[in-house]
């Protein structure tokens, strides 16, 4: 958010430094910034567009009768698909369909769809988890650089924290300053270069609030930032307290690996284990009426065990987040082991989870997903103006950076500022260390030069 104003040697050095950070933060994060705006606002809608594009498969006409039975619904399901069940997904309501989740020899896992009045199957495809359909888990997996593994969580985690001092520094470099034009408006047309500026700096704070929202909201799901806060949510008894498994055996398998959506706070603590390791399963009927007799909300899934110490898994992730559900019975008796809502958990695990529903648009349905669709907008027209704006000022064969402060104190304070930064953002700090570096090299290799 660059004050026109200001630039040149009559600019501050304070504010020629901040102005340098965030031009070369801009050139770092701005591709990623538009990666994430761009699958998020798609993501948003994942379960619009599977509807939509899926819709045969996910939507049924309501019959004036009874639905069959689960356990008819998944002796159908491997007729059309051979292989081990190992989840079964109820109607969410009378419109929808139910679903069988397979997996092959192979360890490829399938879905399949059945109408529940018919027991028909509509359809199959590679089983998406949470993302519904492998359209929109492609999507979910570009927005988090799923596909670059550990170093991709970690790069999105710097990314985030990058936006905030983005943000932070675009609000210092926007500051009127005795200014009247542009502070909340835009001037001019699209072909002079203050209309690129006015319109990056008055979306930018705009945004901004909605942005950092954004970033922090997601932050838990990170490897090192995610990683702390959880340990510190747990270790305070401000995210799922001690003793919840005390009385339970349990296995060396994480709750995220094993059902497709789990309470953020949830996901890594050990899923239990049956009483027993031997027996008769119990039936998938009884199961199902069990869970629902104690009001579990419509659309959970339920994951079926395929050891021999496993359990029977209910769990539910509803826009209406205080429904949030998730229950553990024995694969033998069906006795329930555990049954934990959102209010079974503590201050900060609530947080997290009422902040993950805004973040993924469903706290307040519709509403909440256009807000968030217009500040992703928002986020690529930043990107675009600012673009625009470098375009337009830079110097011909020149990169048009900011020149490098002259006054010593400013590095040293940058410094403090990374020091700062990386109390809170470990990698953001790691970063700005290195950078700070650089320009400390720099500034002394040109006062050398110039002594």
């Amino acid at each position: 958010m660059e004050n026109t104003n200001r630039r040149g040697g009559d600019a501050p050095a304070l504010y020629r430094a901040i102005w340098r950070w965030h031009f070369y933060a801009g050139l770092i994060v701005l591709p990623f910034m538009i990666l994430l705006a761009v699958t998020g606002g798609i993501y948003l809608f994942k379960d619009e567009i599977a509807d939509l594009t899926h819709r045969q498969e996910r939507i049924v006409t309501a019959e004036d009768r009874a639905m069959q039975p689960p356990s008819a619904l998944v002796a159908t399901a491997m007729q059309a698909q051979q292989g081990t069940v190992f989840a079964y997904l109820p109607p969410a309501s009378a419109e929808r369909s139910a679903a069988v989740k397979i997996k092959d020899a192979d360890g490829a896992k399938q879905i399949v769809y059945m109408n529940p009045y018919s027991a028909k199957v509509l359809g199959s495809h590679a089983d998406a988890g949470a993302s519904a359909t492998p359209a929109m888990k492609l999507v979910r997996d570009l927005h988090s650089l799923a596909y670059t593994g550990w170093l991709g969580n970690r790069l999105i985690e710097a990314v985030a924290g990058w936006m905030v001092l983005l943000v932070a520094t675009g609000i210092y470099l926007w500051w009127p300053r005795g200014q009247k034009g542009g502070v909340v408006t835009v001037r001019g047309k699209p072909a002079r270069r203050v209309f690129w500026r006015d319109t990056h700096a008055v979306t930018g704070l705009i945004a901004s609030g909605f942005i950092i929202f954004l970033v922090l909201s997601g932050l838990p799901w990170s490897g090192v930032w995610g990683a702390k806060f959880y340990d510190l949510s747990y270790q305070a008894g401000l995210g799922m307290p001690d003793g919840y498994w005390d009385k339970l055996p349990v296995s060396t398998q994480p709750v995220a690996d094993a059902i497709d959506r789990a309470p953020w706070i949830m996901e890594g603590q050990p899923m239990p284990v049956s009483t027993t390791a031997k027996g008769v399963p119990a039936a998938l009927d009884a199961v199902v009426a069990t869970v629902e007799d104690r009001g579990i909300t419509p659309g959970y899934a339920l994951n079926i065990p395929t050891t021999p110490e496993g359990v029977f898994t209910a769990s539910v992730y509803p826009d209406d987040i205080t429904q949030e559900r998730m229950i553990h019975l024995d694969q033998y008796s069906g006795k329930v082991l555990f049954d934990m809502g959102l209010n079974d958990l503590g201050a900060l695990g609530k947080t997290a989870e009422w902040g993950v529903s805004l973040h993924m648009g469903q706290a307040f349905g519709l509403p909440n997903q256009i807000v968030l669709l217009l500040v992703c907008v928002a986020m690529v027209l930043m990107a675009v103006s600012a673009v625009v704006m470098w375009w337009k000022r830079r110097p011909a064969g020149s990169l048009g950076a900011p020149q490098l402060p002259t006054d010593w104190r400013i590095p040293r304070m940058v410094l403090l500022i990374a020091v700062a930064a990386g109390l809170f953002f470990p990698l953001v700090g790691l970063s700005l260390l290195v950078v700070a570096a650089l320009e400390l090299s720099m500034m002394g290799w040109a006062r050398l030069r110039t002594a």
